[in-house]
């Protein structure tokens, strides 16, 4: 498989089904910006972090390339066969935000992001998460499972955030609440 095609060269790329869009369309945007996300999540999954969560993050990594998939399947009976998204999916997220908020104090205010590198990045990912779940809502009518997608997403924001807040403890970092000045 070639990595340059040239069929992209004046501006169009395929979604998976043979429709040709504008590289610019709403879908290219979703499932590109879940692209985007995809690459945080590997540099987080970088870092020294317990394995456990290298583990978790790269299972991740897995369910946003079929939620990349589902929103580029432009097709009824596609010729190739296309992940699905189930509920496990959104449930095992819920599961690990709960384990990991049983070791944390309870949160009383909004907290500014940092302190850490690693706990930094974790937000980084968790805002380009937000902004995908903008960009799928925006084209949800256009493709299948899109219910899925959504809650997937939605959840993993809350994960990413869950997760800076976890490991701001296990790297020692401050979590600083933000104190609006009024």
């Amino acid at each position: 498989m070639k990595i340059y095609t040239k069929t992209g060269d004046k501006g169009e790329t395929s979604l998976i089904g043979g429709t040709r869009v504008p590289k610019y369309h709403d879908r290219i945007e979703a499932y590109g910006t879940i692209d985007e996300l995809i690459s945080y999540i590997g540099l987080i999954r970088d870092q020294q972090i317990d394995d456990y969560y290298k583990k978790i993050l790269i299972q991740i990594q897995d369910r946003l390339m079929t939620c990349a998939s589902i929103i580029a399947t432009d097709c009824e009976n596609c010729k190739v066969k296309i992940p699905e998204l189930y509920n496990t999916d959104i449930e095992s997220l819920e599961k690990e935000i709960d384990t990991m908020e049983s070791k944390l104090k309870p949160l009383t205010s909004f907290i500014l992001p940092g302190g850490h590198t690693t706990v930094s990045y974790c937000h980084i990912a968790r805002n380009v998460c937000r902004r995908a779940e903008r960009n799928s809502l925006k084209v949800k009518d256009q493709f299948k499972n899109s219910e899925k997608v959504i809650q997937y997403l939605n959840r993993l924001s809350d994960y990413l955030f869950v997760l800076s807040r976890k490991l701001s403890v296990d790297l020692g970092a401050q979590e600083i609440p933000w104190k609006p000045q009024i």
